[in-house]
């Protein structure tokens, strides 16, 4: 058997784990959004302060952005439903995230850097070129 003919299988058989790896990618990016929207909320005039120290404009409004937005993105990844539309303003929160905050300690994780938000954008990016897969609202709403 040949390296084309086998490889043609496997991407044939792999392609069966498209929906599930979509729906566990989704779940573990609405998690991680959990604890960051809900701290926010719970201090969200200590949040307005700090966005303004980082320089970003209108701070009060943007720290009500930033902490829907990750609300609204637990919700709709988890269900997967309008998971590209919510994966727009999430990409933009992971985005000034990076820039304002993550990007002058470098890449690693360990020193708080760009490391993990970047993972977040590059999944949010799946999701908004590949949709939430056939195990999400997106699909039985479409698909009707």
């Amino acid at each position: 058997m040949s390296v084309k003919t086998c490889y043609t299988k496997l991407m044939a058989t792999s392609s069966y784990l498209q929906s599930i790896s979509l729906l566990l990618a989704r779940l573990a990016v609405a998690y991680g959004f959990l604890d960051p929207a809900l701290t926010k909320w719970k201090n969200i005039e200590g949040v307005a302060s700090w966005f303004d120290t980082l320089g970003i404009p209108l701070p009060t409004l943007n720290a009500y952005l930033a902490a829907s937005t990750e609300t609204l993105g637990v919700l709709l990844l988890s269900l997967g439903f309008l998971t590209r539309l919510i994966s727009l303003p999430l990409i933009v929160v992971m985005g000034v995230a990076i820039l304002t905050v993550h990007l002058p300690h470098g890449f690693a994780a360990g020193e708080n850097g760009f490391e993990i938000p970047l993972y977040y954008l590059l999944f949010l990016l799946l999701f908004l070129s590949h949709g939430a897969g056939k195990i999400s609202l997106d699909y039985l709403w479409i698909r009707k």
